[in-house]
């Protein structure tokens, strides 16, 4: 039979191991808030809504990202970390106008690719880049 200290060190640890896992979840919760907040501020975008924007334009359609269950194409590249890419669609600088471009005008930063423009309104687009630089 356990003796009072073995259970008492054993509630202890127990203890210590819930306080961990606590501390670890309240901290990915909280980073995960930090990128939902800078992309919003960077893009002007609703992180929530550019989820809604992706699944709804169909981008899954063509790319892959990882938690999205509509996002299963193989046609253009992979999503997942875009948000830490340096360059986009090959040739323009990772920064909030140049997403912007690229989502709503493809065609326009690289003439016959494979993404057609895809006639979303400014908000719609700003709301998936939001999304996109929450993707790390």
């Amino acid at each position: 039979m356990p003796t009072l200290r073995t259970r008492a060190t054993a509630a202890f640890t127990v203890l210590a191991l819930v306080i961990i896992a606590a501390c670890l979840a309240f901290n990915h919760a909280w980073k995960l808030a930090d990128v939902r907040h800078k992309a919003e501020a960077l893009t002007g975008g609703n992180v929530e809504r550019g989820r809604q924007a992706f699944i709804g334009a169909g981008c899954g359609g063509c790319h892959t990202l990882e938690g999205v269950t509509q996002a299963n194409g193989l046609v253009g590249p992979p999503l997942d970390g875009i948000a830490e890419r340096a360059i986009i669609a090959g040739k323009l600088a990772n920064n909030p106008a140049n997403m912007s471009r690229w989502i709503s005008s493809p065609q326009s930063v690289v003439p016959g690719n494979a993404m057609p423009d895809m006639q979303l309104s400014t908000q719609e687009t700003n709301d998936i880049a939001a999304f996109l630089y929450t993707r790390t």
